[in-house]
C-alpha cells in the first residue's frame, strides 16, 4: 500500500464543517464504484471490527442508502443518507444521520450534509469531502464519537479493497 497518499482532515468550528481530502491509488471508475455500490461499500465502510450491512440502496437523486453498522456480537446501529445530487464519476451529495431500522432519522444524533467530489490526479483519484453540520454541538459530538479515527480505518480498508479490484 502506498503510504504517501494525501489525507487532510480539517475541522472548522466557525463554519460547522469537516473537510477531508484523501487520495486513492486506483482509477476514477473503481473509486466511484467503491463509494456508490452497496456490495463494495459493505466491504470497507465501517471501521473494523464493525462492518456495514446495506439494508437498501437506491443510488439516484431522491433515493437513499439505509445500512446498519454491525458489531462482532451482532449489535446493530442504523444510518440513513438521502441522495440530493449526483453527477456520475464527478460528485454526489447526501444528507443523513443515525436512524432506526426503518430509516427514520434519530434527532438525538448529529445530521450532516456530505458532499463528495472525485478528482483525477495523475494515476490517482482524490476525493474531496465536505461535511456540514446543523449545529456546532453536532459537529463536536461527531468528533467525540471518533469520526476521524473511524474514517482513517475506513480509508485503509478502502485502499486494501481497491488493491484487490485492480488485480
Amino acid at each position: 500500500m502506498n503510504s504517501n497518499l494525501l489525507f487532510d482532515f480539517t475541522v472548522n468550528k466557525e463554519n460547522m464543517t469537516i473537510e477531508i481530502k484523501r487520495e486513492f491509488n486506483a482509477s476514477l471508475k473503481l473509486v466511484w464504484q467503491a463509494w456508490t455500490t452497496p456490495e463494495l461499500l459493505d466491504q470497507w465502510w465501517g471501521p473494523q471490527p464493525w462492518r456495514a450491512e446495506t439494508k437498501t440502496m437506491d443510488f439516484r437523486v431522491g433515493g437513499f442508502w439505509l445500512y446498519a453498522m454491525v458489531s462482532p456480537e451482532g449489535e446493530r446501529h442504523y444510518a440513513r443518507t438521502n441522495f440530493i445530487s449526483i453527477v456520475t464519476e464527478k460528485s454526489f451529495a447526501s444528507k443523513g444521520g443515525f436512524s432506526d431500522e426503518n430509516g427514520t432519522i434519530n434527532p438525538a444524533f448529529p445530521v450532516n450534509l456530505w458532499e463528495n467530489n472525485f478528482i483525477e490526479v495523475g494515476d490517482k483519484v482524490r476525493v474531496d469531502m465536505l461535511l456540514t453540520y446543523d449545529s456546532l454541538a453536532d459537529l463536536e459530538t461527531e468528533i467525540e464519537m471518533g469520526f476521524k479515527e473511524g474514517m482513517t480505518v475506513d480509508f485503509q480498508q478502502l485502499d486494501e479493497l481497491l488493491l484487490t479490484l485492480t488485480k
